[in-house]
C-alpha cells in the first residue's frame, strides 16, 4: 500500500492522459533483485493499486536497489543500466519504453518531490506510526 500511495502522490496528477488510457488494466511489477523483493502494482482509472503475486505482469522492471535509488535520483540514465544490463525489463516492452520515455520527459528527481511534501501528506500514508516525544 505505501508503494501505491507513493506512486499515486508522485505520478498520478502528472501522467498524460495518453500514457494513461494504454497503461489502463495494465499489471506491473517492480523487481528490487539483490533485495530479493517485488512490488505488483496495477493502473486503474483511479489511479495505482496494488496487485496481486498470483497474476502475470505485463511489464516488469528489474534492478538493484542502488540502480533503483540512482535512477530515481536521476544519477544514473536507464539506457546506460539497460544495455549493462543493469536494469531489465521483460514483457511488453512498447509499455516500458512508453514509460520510460514519459518519465524522462517529466524529469522527476523522485527525493526532491518526497522532501516536498507536507508532513501531515507523509503522516498519512504511515497511520500507524506513533510520533515520539523529543
Amino acid at each position: 500500500m505505501v508503494f501505491v500511495s507513493l506512486l499515486n502522490e508522485i505520478l498520478k496528477d502528472r501522467l498524460p492522459e495518453d500514457v494513461t488510457g494504454y497503461m489502463l488494466g495494465k499489471q506491473f511489477r517492480i523487481a528490487v533483485t539483490d533485495a530479493n523483493i517485488h512490488f505488483n502494482f496495477a493502473w486503474t482509472k483511479g489511479g495505482f493499486v496494488p496487485a496481486w503475486d498470483d497474476v502475470a505482469p505485463d511489464l516488469t522492471i528489474s534492478a538493484s536497489a542502488q540502480d533503483f535509488y540512482r535512477l530515481a535520483r536521476r544519477e544514473e540514465d536507464p539506457d546506460t543500466l539497460f544495455f549493462s544490463r543493469r536494469l531489465v525489463m521483460e514483457g511488453d516492452t512498447e509499455l516500458g519504453l512508453m514509460i520510460k520515455n514519459t518519465l524522462d520527459a517529466m524529469e522527476l528527481n523522485v527525493f526532491e518531490l518526497l522532501k516536498a511534501l507536507p508532513a501531515q501528506k507523509l503522516q498519512s500514508l504511515f497511520p500507524n506510526r506513533q510520533k515520539r516525544g523529543h
